[in-house]
């Protein structure tokens, strides 16, 4: 089943937030940590996501996560690896961020 990726069906969260504050820290591939604000969390049908913006970053650019619970009941950050899940959340978050009727 596909999941809708519509701004009718999101659900905004603060598990993030209220796990770990205002940022998180990453770890990349080669071992560095970076500082993320979190800017967004919401679900969608049930899927948690999180929107993650450098603090000093001055472009557009954010990451977009999965929020996975581990068995432990702990929350962890999944890169999602299907372009098509990315697409859709990322346009779901434009679409909050910037509504295209607001203009007029």
């Amino acid at each position: 089943m596909m999941s809708d990726f519509s701004v009718e069906n999101i659900v905004w969260t603060q598990v993030l937030k209220e796990a770990f504050g205002e940022s998180v820290e990453l770890e990349d591939d080669k071992g560095h940590i970076e500082v993320y604000d979190i800017a967004a969390e919401f679900e969608v049908d049930g899927q948690g996501y999180t929107i993650l913006v450098q603090p000093d970053r001055t472009d557009e650019a954010y990451e977009v996560l999965r929020i996975v619970k581990g068995e432990d009941g702990g929350l962890q950050l999944a890169t999602i690896d299907d372009d098509e899940e990315w697409e859709n959340v990322s346009e779901l978050y434009d679409e909050l961020t910037f509504p295209e009727g607001d203009e007029d």
